[in-house]
Order: C-alpha cells, then sequence, then structure tokens
C-alpha cells in the first residue's frame, strides 16, 4: 500500500504464531523491486498484530529499510487503519503503535483521518543531547559548503523531528543535508529532517528526509511536527494543506485539544498471500 506515495510491505500476522523478522530479512524485502512491490520497492515494512490493549483493534509494528524498528508511522497508520475498517464494515477505530494509541475515523473510500495526539515540544522529549529552546535550535551545523539554512525547531510527534525553514527548494542540497544532520550529535536517536516552504498561510511545501530510510514521497510525522513547528513560529495557521512529492496532506493542530489530526490518501497496490516466505 502507499500513503500519499509513502510506499509500505504490510504484513498481516494476527492469528500468525511466531511470525517474526530479522534486520536482514527487513532490509532485503524493502530492497525488492518486483512487479508486486513497484520498481521503488518499499519505504518501510509493518506488521499488523494483534492488539496489546483492550482499547485498541490492532498493533502496528514498524521496521525502516534499515531494518530497525521505530515508533510511528503517520501514513502506515491511515494504511493499517483503512485494512481494519474494511474488513470490520466501520468507519472508526483505534489502533496501537509503540507510541501509544491512535483514533482513526474514514473520511472517505480511501482517506483516512488519524489523531497523532499531542506533540511533545521539552528538549528531554524530543529527545535532544542537551538543554535547548526546541522552538528554534540555537545550533550551527557543519555543513561546509552548503548555503546557510538557518536554524530549525525540533518536535517528537511519535518520531523526532528536525524541521528547518527554507525559501526554495533548488537553493539547497537538502539529500546532502539531511543525510548529514540525521546522525548530529544532539539528536541521540537520530532525527528526520524536514524542509519547509511556505507558501502561504493555509499551505505549505515539506520535503522529508525520513531517518533509516532516506528521502521519501510523503511522510505523515514529519507533515504533522513541520505544521507544529511552523505554527509555534506563528509561520502559518493552524489547519493547513501540506505539499509532498507524492501528494497532499491535511493538518490541523487543534487549539482546544492540543492534539495534531492528520488527514489524507490510502491505496491499496498489490495483495497477496505469502507461503514459507520467512
Amino acid at each position: 500500500m502507499n500513503g500519499a506515495g509513502n510506499r509500505f510491505a504490510i504484513f498481516d500476522a494476527r492469528g500468525t504464531l511466531g511470525f517474526q523478522v530479522s534486520k536482514e530479512i527487513v532490509i532485503n524485502f524493502c530492497a525488492q523491486k518486483s512487479t508486486q512491490m513497484g520498481e521503488k520497492g518499499a519505504d518501510q515494512l509493518i506488521i499488523i498484530r494483534e492488539p496489546r490493549s483492550k482499547k485498541s483493534k490492532v498493533f502496528m509494528e514498524i521496521w525502516n529499510q534499515k531494518g530497525f524498528e521505530v515508533n510511528a508511522c503517520g501514513n502506515a497508520t491511515r494504511c493499517v487503519a483503512w485494512i481494519y475498517m474494511q474488513e470490520a464494515k466501520c468507519t472508526s477505530m483505534v489502533l496501537e503503535t509503540k507510541a501509544g494509541l491512535l483514533s482513526c475515523k474514514l473520511v472517505g473510500d480511501s482517506k483516512v483521518t488519524v489523531d497523532m495526539g499531542k506533540p511533545k515540544l521539552e528538549w528531554k522529549q524530543i529527545p535532544l543531547a542537551k538543554k535547548i529552546d526546541t522552538k528554534l535550535l540555537n545550533i550551527k551545523f557543519d555543513l561546509n559548503n552548503y548555503k546557510t539554512i538557518g536554524y530549525p525547531a525540533a518536535v517528537n510527534i511519535g518520531n523526532p523531528h528536525c524541521v528547518f525553514f527554507i525559501k526554495d527548494f533548488k537553493d539547497i542540497d537538502y539529500k546532502k543535508i539531511g543525510a548529514r544532520i540525521e546522525f548530529h550529535p544532539i539528536f541521540p536517536e537520530q532525527a528526520n529532517i524536514g524542509f519547509v516552504k511556505i507558501i502561504s498561510k493555509n499551505m505549505i511545501q515539506l520535503k522529508v528526509w525520513e531517518r533509516g530510510v532516506g528521502m521519501t514521497l510523503a511522510c505523515g510525522t514529519g507533515a504533522c511536527a513541520a505544521v507544529v513547528a511552523a505554527v509555534r513560529q506563528k509561520k502559518i495557521n493552524n489547519k493547513v494543506k501540506v505539499q509532498v512529492d507524492g501528494g497532499e496532506l491535511f493538518i490541523e493542530w487543534n487549539k482546544n485539544t492540543q492534539h495534531v489530526l492528520m488527514t489524507g490518501p490510502v491505496k491499496l497496490e498489490h495483495k497477496k498471500v505469502i507461503k514459507n516466505y520467512f
């Protein structure tokens, strides 16, 4: 499946005993380029498991291309929620990840809204290696000959994010900058690196270098983090359209609840029963 172009290999392991994956299996499977997975393979491997909480319907396990398990993935959440709601013939459900319980709602035949919860904004919550204002990280990143891109913001919305605001994507080598800053010592758990161009108070354009993946066509948690960072700096309104390379996401940072709501498309690309693959 894909969510706004963010591609996932989703394994339904409910009712399957002992279904486990290794780092090598994840790396090899995501790298596959076939008619089933498409020319680019999968950005992440997702496993649907039985719920751990009595409040949830399924548990979602998330593995990135480099074979490491991560806590959250907004676009994959929409995809897995859509699978369950199609099965159960319902329009709402609660999905569980390592980041917590996420309420999901079907708002169209192939569109889902996810309540991503409250963003974490304190330096220890990101986490950062030292105490610093997350609204504007006053850090000079050693980028050699790269053009100055200013100070970023830091937000955790299930995963740690570092958000830069730029004037134009053609002015910077965002791929090299993302790859470099992902492993900066200020981020002990590494970070997703977002680059935001403000189009208007109601629209932004976003590109994200995902931790353990690289550039993807969309990043759900990255879109949420970008909006939170921009609202904190009074650059945009609290409800905006986010243009990503794979399509559009709609993000609202609710003023009353402080929860971030993400709405976006899902697409089922291929479905197949695989026996004894692992």
